[in-house]
């Protein structure tokens, strides 16, 4: 038998590569006794560009709740989104 004429290929060897996905952190917005629920309201717009809708549930979560979750990301992003938040009175810590 004459081989010559079948198609050369190399085998290759299939590797799984783990890719180590980053894990979000979150800002966490915490109640507190003296903001207004418009002015978090507001503040949730400007500053984590909130829809209307989104700010109102995250403020009422926060009020019933004592806290809320209101933006996840890299640190590097939350960083000054957090900053801003406590420049306007808000008491909110990333994690």
């Amino acid at each position: 038998m004459i081989y010559n004429n079948l198609p050369k290929w190399k085998e290759q060897e299939s590797v799984d590569t783990v890719v180590e996905e980053a894990v979000p952190h979150v800002i966490v917005l915490h109640n507190d006794d003296h903001n207004t629920f418009d002015y978090v309201i507001d503040c949730l717009i400007e500053i984590c560009e909130h829809t209307l809708e989104q700010a109102q549930q995250c403020t009422f979560l926060v009020h019933y709740k004592g806290k809320c979750e209101v933006k996840k990301g890299s640190l590097e992003k939350l960083i000054p989104i957090n900053r801003a938040l406590l420049q306007k009175g808000l008491t909110s810590q990333i994690v």
